[in-house]
């Protein structure tokens, strides 16, 4: 039985969140000022102390700020570099050779398959976000058929498949078997991204139109290769190679005890490289080389790409932190303890039961990352005393769980918007729908999986 206090709770976010989204569609109040107000309102409701709403809400903007802040700065600057120097435009054209202008939307699938498996979404959306533009661009291809397929990608591989961090640490939670994890991870997560990329794109686009003028995509493609088109584009593998240098080191750092003893030097070292600040920031350094020195970019020119990359990104970042913001008044104000309190009085199997849980904490909190290791926390206990479920899928329905509906409470939800230049109606008709067609379609499979395992 759920306790009068958890269900006030559990409206009164539903009640915050209804207003928010009214603020800023409706009443077009800054999405920053919206997020604020809406953090304020459910605070004095919940009965939050009044000295320490504001707190709450600044400790939940800076704590997201510290990551975020880098990774947009960092992957905008590699971004620029791409661009500028026509990597973008070769990656895209050699992607178009290979699947053809009809199946662009598959390759950007593939592309978000690869890139993200070792990153966190924003990481892989920063690295991507030039090659989309710019496949868009030269393919006459409608954005949102390149751009959903690409994020619906990078989101599968962040639930389901391990190594990536979010996913590695649900698996480890349930002392779930990786490699299996990994197998049964793609077996769901193929399917599931098809779905949600390619195939829903093309119904998003009948209800969904990017508007042409794009400030991030026009800042990404002047002066680049593609406005010169007698202009020699640098190789294929040197333009790989420095887009996936920092997907490689967060790959190796995520088997850091694999290749030396855990507490050595070497084991930190590798662990250091493998940072997700730290590999943009080598990746970004060695773009400087690759795709600027090696160009013919002298040093100032380099400098001028970087300084003019960062004005675009100011607003996604303070966003980006709000959204951290909202999210932890929802966290102090008792809501995720509510949350539990559902999850727990439900009688339901234990991979529904992962998966409800992990989607509630989602809604509450706007974090896939804290939503699955929440989660799995909760269900590994229960799921260690029946263990009839094979943890390797409850690592699976946990991350599904927890990628459902991304709304105004996630920065990744934010990103999305300003990248694309979408309006809230419009993110939540495409990301949030894809987000959750992921949610939904991952439970399935990892249900049609348990009759087979």
């Amino acid at each position: 039985m759920i306790d009068p206090h958890s269900t006030f709770l559990l409206l009164a976010t539903l009640a915050a969140v209804v207003a928010l989204v009214v603020l800023v569609a409706v009443f077009k109040l800054n999405p920053f000022l919206s997020l604020l107000l809406a953090s304020l309102g459910l605070g004095i409701v919940a009965g939050m102390p009044m000295g320490t709403i504001i707190h709450s809400f600044e400790t939940g903007l800076g704590g997201t700020l510290g990551h975020i802040a880098i990774v947009v700065a960092l992957g905008t600057m590699l971004g620029k570099m791409m661009a500028e120097s026509g990597a973008a435009e070769t990656v895209a054209l050699t992607l178009i050779r290979w699947f053809g202008e009809k199946r662009v939307p598959l390759a950007m699938v593939v592309s978000g398959l690869v890139v993200g498996l070792p990153a966190f979404f924003e990481v892989g959306f920063v690295l991507l976000i030039p090659i989309a533009f710019t496949v868009a661009r030269r393919t006459k291809t409608p954005m949102i058929m390149v751009c959903l397929p690409m994020v619906a990608g990078l989101s599968v591989v962040h639930g389901l498949v391990p190594p990536h961090p979010a996913a590695l640490a649900a698996a480890v939670i349930y002392k779930a078997d990786i490699g299996r994890t990994i197998f049964y991870g793609l077996l769901v997560g193929v399917p599931t991204a098809l779905l949600a990329g390619p195939l829903f794109a093309r119904l998003a686009a009948r209800w969904v139109t990017m508007p042409d003028e794009n400030p991030m995509a026009e800042d990404f493609a002047k002066h680049g290769a593609g406005q010169d088109e007698g202009r020699v584009l640098p190789g294929f593998a040197i333009s790989l190679a420095t887009i996936l240098l920092p997907v490689l080191l967060m790959l190796v750092g995520s088997w850091a005890d694999k290749f030396a003893a855990a507490g050595t030097v070497a084991n930190e070292a590798i662990r250091l490289a493998g940072n997700d600040d730290m590999a943009l920031l080598v990746g970004v350094l060695v773009s400087f080389w690759t795709l600027g020195k090696m160009r013919g970019f002298d040093r100032e020119t380099v400098l001028k790409f970087t300084n003019e990359c960062l004005a675009p990104t100011a607003t996604i970042t303070l966003l980006v932190g709000a959204g951290g913001g909202f999210g932890r008044v929802l966290q102090d104000s008792g809501v995720s303890h509510a949350i539990i309190a559902v999850a727990l009085a439900s009688h339901v199997s234990l991979l529904l039961l992962a998966w409800l849980t992990a989607a509630l904490i989602r809604l509450a909190t706007g974090s896939a990352t804290v939503a699955m290791t929440t989660a799995a926390g909760i269900v590994a206990p229960i799921a260690l005393q029946t263990g009839h479920v094979p943890p390797e899928l409850l690592a699976i329905a946990t991350g599904a769980g927890s990628l459902i509906f991304s709304h105004v409470n996630d920065g990744g939800f934010w990103l999305v918007k300003e990248y694309f230049n979408l309006s809230v109606t419009d993110t939540l008709k495409s990301w949030s729908v894809c987000e959750t067609i992921i949610a939904v379609a991952g439970l399935g499979f990892a249900f049609a999986l348990s009759f087979a395992v």
